[in-house]
């Protein structure tokens, strides 16, 4: 054989060589990723596994994504509960850390453009998704990662009445800043008038707050009625939540 020839041939073993190598180091890999994740779901199974399910809009879906992410670094198993409209429409895969599963609203053909008002999607969604959400976590139950703890958006507080009914541990988690919050607080209990009788308005904690200031569901309640009563009626069942968590 002349040099070039020789050359080719010492080439091609040394790929073939590398190729071999890389094989089996991407299979030690893939193994040490499997035990990885066995020893995930392991713990997990101990520290136990939330079920966590947001209001069906994306400024929802963002921050318990986020924080369902926050739970399985701490070792917890997460499941993150979307609607089956949202999952028909764009189609997210899991991140292989964060579980993705569905349940209804009662519009899972086309969503909340599908109600005839914002009054009826919220009706329908409680129907729908407290049905659906049982199903699922019952569906959980002879799995070998039960769900032990529901986290709801605090836009659907009924969500805690499906987690006693099994027995869980549920709060909600709010998706707002806290001085948006203790606002919508206050009006539930009384202490706001809507809109307020005198400006500024004054609240502890807060500086002097001009209509401007205010959510604009307070400052102008005839403009959005049904979003008003939501967000106040974050509150209506806080005081039985486990607990309550503030993104």
């Amino acid at each position: 054989l002349d040099i070039k020839s020789q050359y080719m041939i010492d080439c091609e073993k040394l790929i073939t060589l590398i190729k071999r190598k890389l094989r089996a180091r991407t299979s030690i890999m893939d193994g040490e990723r499997e035990r990885e994740r066995e020893r995930m779901d392991e713990r997990a199974k101990n520290l136990g596994h939330f079920l966590v399910v947001p209001y069906p809009s994306q400024g929802h879906i963002n921050p318990t994504l986020q924080f369902s992410r926050r739970l399985v670094s701490k070792g917890f198993k997460a499941t993150l509960a979307i609607t089956n409209y949202i999952s028909k429409t764009f189609k997210p895969t899991s991140d292989g850390h964060v579980a993705l599963e569905t349940i209804s609203d009662g519009y899972d053909e086309g969503g909340f453009a599908a109600a005839d008002s914002v009054d009826a999607y919220l009706a329908r969604m409680e129907a729908a998704g407290s049905r659906s959400l049982g199903d699922l976590i019952e569906a959980y139950a002879i799995t070998p990662h039960p769900i032990t703890c529901l986290v709801y958006d605090s836009f659907l507080p009924w969500a805690l009445d499906v987690a006693k009914k099994y027995g869980l541990l549920g709060g909600p988690f709010f998706t707002q800043a806290c001085a948006v919050n203790h606002v919508y607080f206050l009006i539930h209990h009384g202490r706001l008038s809507v809109p307020p009788s005198t400006v500024p308005v004054e609240i502890p904690g807060l500086p002097p707050l001009e209509l401007a200031d205010l959510p604009s569901f307070v400052g102008a309640p005839e403009s959005y009625p049904a979003y008003l009563k939501l967000v106040v009626n974050q509150n209506i069942n806080l005081d039985e939540a486990d607990f309550v968590l503030v993104n």
